[in-house]
């Protein structure tokens, strides 16, 4: 049994340290240490480019964390870049009103996504789903929300309730994907109050593996969120502009009445959106305000355009369709060949590797394990949250990988 060397992390560890002093936590969110695993993982990154990473000490890596799913091309995309640093020096980004980026953006989502009719440009994911949220208040004139899956950090979803009074969330209740009884039941219960169903249109929970809809999963949330006069909200932060140009929405053919992206849209600039039919989305022009300093910039509209531009022209979806397909298949058949417990789940540009519950109590042990060999083999994934796949990963860097994983799977065979 061949245990990889553990890296040197020295350097990120002392930036770490220094930061407990000057941040809370050091770091916040899905980037503390506890969210991978302590002692092996870099705290500190230093450079990236294309698919790799560089660490604070110099340890390299094939990234598929895509700083957690902006990165849908690569990391410093030169053609992105190039147009951003154009529209800061020729024209500037941050003014009192706002550029035309704005419009040109907007009927891109007009041309793309198949519930865009009107949109909102914000900067991040919880910042759309929160203003889809209160657009939805606004219209239907009710207050409870029927939620599925992760939506953000503000009050009403997010999971750690600290310093958030309960009746911020008392209205907001919670179903599971792909249990439709559950959303019938607390419809019944609660419909004739509910502004919005918001829903991930393909299952991806917390530190759980992924699912697909079930066959009419999709269509009987829209009939039951309708049957009530709700909106039907589809939060495709992580889908939109990474499952197929129009999002998940248009993958799998159901058209909700709003929808909220992010993420893959500008290849890491910060940019958001809410989009959906004019009857609904008219409620922001005079029933509520949506404003920021910040949400005009035009440097995120430059990168979005400039994006979408480039996965039009080089069918990036399409390409990374075609290989994370056969990454996939080539990562079952190891899990097959190996039998050690883990599970692959996800579809080809968003995946997840798993080691589920099991009798031998063994699974955290070897999820443990297994990523350990990962990390310091230098392939970049996290235990508690799913892979991506970007343009720039080559045919050579997933062949890495996979000899990578092949290891990691033997050597937890070999020690359970």
């Amino acid at each position: 049994m061949t245990e990889t060397p553990k890296l040197n992390i020295r350097k990120s560890v002392e930036l770490y340290e220094q930061a407990l002093d000057l941040v809370p936590g050091g770091v916040l969110g899905a980037r503390k240490p506890g969210d991978f695993i302590n002692g092996e993982y870099p705290i500190f990154l230093e450079t990236a480019k294309g698919c790799r990473l560089t660490d604070a000490d110099g340890n390299k890596f094939i990234d598929f964390l895509c700083g957690y799913g902006p990165i849908i091309l690569g990391y410093r995309e030169e053609e992105v870049d190039k147009a951003v640093y154009q529209q800061i020096s020729e024209k500037g980004f941050c003014f009192t009103l706002t550029q035309k980026y704005q419009n040109l953006l907007a009927q891109k989502m007009k041309e793309l996504v198949p519930s865009a009719e009107m949109s909102i440009f914000l900067k991040t994911g919880s910042d759309a789903t929160t203003a889809a949220v209160r657009i939805a208040r606004a219209h239907t004139n009710k207050i409870k929300v029927m939620r599925c899956g992760y939506h953000g950090w503000h009050d009403w979803c997010v999971e750690m309730k600290g310093g958030i009074p309960s009746k911020f969330y008392e209205d907001v209740f919670e179903f599971q994907y792909n249990r439709l009884d559950q959303l019938e039941q607390l419809m019944a219960e609660h419909g004739d109050e509910t502004a919005a169903v918001i829903m991930t249109p393909f299952g991806h929970p917390n530190h759980q593996e992924m699912q697909i809809p079930a066959p009419g999963f999709l269509e009987g949330a829209k009939e039951i969120a309708h049957k009530y006069g709700a909106v039907l909200i589809y939060d495709e932060i992580r889908t939109g502009f990474r499952v197929s140009m129009g999002g998940a929405q248009k993958y799998y053919g159901v058209t909700p009445d709003l929808s909220v992206l992010g993420k893959a849209i500008a290849n890491g600039y910060p940019i958001s959106v809410v989009t959906g039919k004019k009857e609904i989305m008219m409620a922001a022009e005079s029933k509520l305000f949506i404003s920021s300093t910040f949400f005009p910039n035009s440097e995120a509209f430059v990168a979005a355009l400039k994006t979408i531009e480039i996965m039009e022209r080089e069918n990036v979806l399409e390409n990374i369709w075609e290989k994370g397909n056969t990454f996939m298949k080539q990562i079952q058949e190891l899990m097959d060949k190996h039998d050690v417990g883990a599970k692959l789940s996800g579809i080809a540009p968003m995946f997840y590797m798993t080691f589920p519950k099991d009798d031998t109590g063994d699974y955290k042990a070897k999820r443990k394990d297994f990523y350990t060999q990962l990390i310091r083999k230098g392939f970049f994934f996290t235990p508690f949250h799913h892979a991506y796949i970007s343009y720039r990963h080559t045919q050579k860097d997933l062949a890495l990988t996979l000899t990578a994983i092949d290891e990691s799977l033997a050597y937890l065979k070999e020690k359970y």
